[in-house]
């Protein structure tokens, strides 16, 4: 009984330990992740004397709301407007890029017609392709159809994702059983109403998990942007904080404005995700149980 009773405590010593050493790496990691935020949160208050000084996070010297006035106030009012095209390019933008990501995502899976794994091994490959190195071949492109400097030139790219697709074709092996899509036919649904009607809505998960990746991707896409438009009235948020980061060099009014627009520029994709975390959750495990 004494060797047994001994055994058990050095038996659940190394459990402790790993279970010690887990959470403070995620302690850690979650530090790390907070901190940055928890400046941003303190230095959208500051003004511009208080973001030099030492005492940075401080909890006095609160300057929010003239901070806000003077960010929506800066250069007439234009970083609404820059707030108004990043919600066009990234919620529109990702509610119709996602739409197009899941169904062409069920029509690999669901669908047999010539060189299906083919294309999908092309579509795979552009998924290892960064966005940086297609931007000049798509500014050649709409510069030819004559749309540099629109909206569209920015809007119509982000529609089409290959990492969509290919998370559409997982979504659609994990949630769509072919025993009911062959239900709808036998009861005479075409091929479009099984989809809209029966799959699509089994799917929804999936949707949900493809539009906040794209939100995500739309909402901080800045090289594109920068590469299309010149007019200043069409930038997203993230274009233009950096015009006036690089503005506040020579003239450090722009910090605080700058701080304070990051700090607005990052609260729609909190929303979103605090919003849609459920179905996001249940998204990741589409096919892990079958």
């Amino acid at each position: 009984m004494s060797a047994t009773a001994s055994a058990a405590p050095r038996a659940t010593r190394p459990r402790l330990l790993g279970r010690t050493a887990v959470n403070a790496v995620v302690g850690l990691s979650v530090l790390y992740t907070l901190l940055p935020v928890l400046w941003l949160l303190l230095a959208a208050a500051k003004n511009r004397d208080a973001l030099f000084r030492s005492d940075l996070l401080s909890l006095g010297d609160f300057s929010l709301a003239d901070n806000l006035s003077t960010l929506f106030a800066m250069e007439d009012g234009i970083y609404g407007r820059w707030y108004v095209n990043s919600l066009l390019y990234a919620v529109l933008g990702a509610a119709l890029g996602s739409m197009v990501s899941v169904a062409c995502g069920y029509a690999f899976d669901k669908y047999r017609f010539r060189g299906k794994e083919k294309l999908f091994g092309l579509v795979l490959a552009g998924v290892m392709v960064p966005p940086t190195v297609l931007a000049l071949p798509l500014y050649l492109m709409a510069s030819k159809v004559g749309v540099v400097n629109t909206f569209w030139s920015v809007f119509i790219p982000v529609l089409f994702n290959p990492f969509g697709v290919y998370l559409g074709r997982v979504f659609s092996q994990g949630y769509v059983p072919d025993e009911v899509l062959e239900a709808a036919r036998v009861d005479g649904a075409g091929e479009l109403a099984s989809y809209f009607r029966v799959a699509l809505r089994m799917l929804g998960p999936g949707v949900v998990t493809v539009f906040l990746f794209q939100l995500t991707a739309i909402w901080n896409n800045f090289f594109l942007p920068m590469v299309m438009l010149s007019d200043h009235s069409l930038f997203p948020v993230s274009l233009g904080l950096y015009v006036w980061n690089s503005s506040a060099v020579v003239t450090p009014d722009y910090y605080p404005v700058v701080i304070a627009g990051s700090l607005l520029a990052v609260l729609p994709l909190i929303a979103a995700f605090v919003l849609l975390q459920r179905y996001w959750k249940s998204g990741l495990t589409a096919g892990s149980v079958k």
